[in-house]
């Protein structure tokens, strides 16, 4: 396979990245709603500040949530078409960093580790491959991943707050310039992790559902086999990796002020405020 793999990989996964994109933009503002209004005043997590006296934090009600149909809407009436594709630039350079590589990889290490006579690869070998793939992809496009979500959130602030980068490597020039070098790989461990899993879910089931298939007799080797397994595999990587992509998106997309401490330094302090703020919001709806 060689330089043709990581070739075909690249190019399939920037068409469908930029295909996609206005997609991905909804994503990004669905998995950010709520995230002003849980508000830490003390050194306290939410999580424990929640339920003490003399709490440490105090939790204002999130409004309700809406769907992608609705913020797809407010998108438009608000920002303009031109909006969905906020971030493009960042999308086109992921992929054909984080996706080449990873896709690459995987048909590297499919080969090495198929047997040699009847081609053969068992389902946890697919997996590990996928694993690894990921996860180097991941680490190589970390810089591009961080933009693209900045790119894409910075439609949702006021005006004054606004990032306002006028590409991908404006925005981390910006970034490298005002927060230093390793902040590119800030929510690296997140982004290495949510890679791993899709790849590994996505690359594996679809080649698994694949073969499935054509052993069943269901379909023959085409274009209606390709698309099935593709939609399969979609599923299982989206749902898979949805709750990572959403601690990695308010990761990336968080302010951090000289001085102060970063919004969300820790893993679970990240899921503490999310789900802290989602049984507020529930509780302030019951009264």
């Amino acid at each position: 396979m060689g330089l043709k793999g990581f070739a075909e990989g690249g190019i399939a996964s920037v068409i469908a990245g930029c295909s996609t994109h206005p997609l991905d933009l909804i994503k990004v503002r669905m998995q950010l709603q709520g995230e002003g209004h849980v508000k830490q005043l003390h050194s306290l997590p939410p999580a424990f500040a929640y339920n003490s006296v003399g709490a440490a934090a105090t939790l204002i009600s999130a409004p309700p949530k809406v769907g992608p149909v609705s913020v797809g809407i407010k998108i438009f009436q608000t920002e303009g078409v031109a909006a969905l594709f906020s971030g493009v630039s960042a999308t086109v350079l992921r992929q054909t960093l984080y996706s080449t590589t990873r896709m690459g990889l995987y048909e590297i290490l499919k080969e090495k580790w198929s047997d040699s006579s009847s081609g053969y690869l068992p389902l946890g070998r697919k997996i590990a491959a996928g694993l690894f793939a990921g996860g180097i992809g991941a680490a190589v496009g970390n810089p591009t991943d961080l933009a693209m979500v900045r790119m894409q959130a910075d439609g949702r602030l006021p005006v004054s707050q606004r990032r306002n980068y006028k590409s991908v490597f404006d925005a981390i020039t910006q970034m490298s310039k005002q927060e230093g070098i390793a902040s590119l790989w800030r929510g690296s461990s997140l982004t290495v992790n949510r890679a791993m899993i899709v790849t590994a879910s996505q690359l594996a089931s679809y080649d698994q559902v694949k073969e499935m298939i054509l052993q069943n007799g269901v379909m023959k080797d085409g274009l209606g086999t390709h698309v099935s397994a593709s939609f399969a595999a979609g599923f299982v990587a989206a749902v898979a990796s949805n709750p990572i992509d959403v601690i990695k998106t308010r990761v990336m997309n968080m302010k951090v002020e000289p001085g102060m401490r970063p919004p969300y330094n820790v893993k679970y302090l990240c899921l503490s405020k999310y789900f802290v703020g989602e049984n507020n919001a529930k509780m302030s709806k019951e009264k």
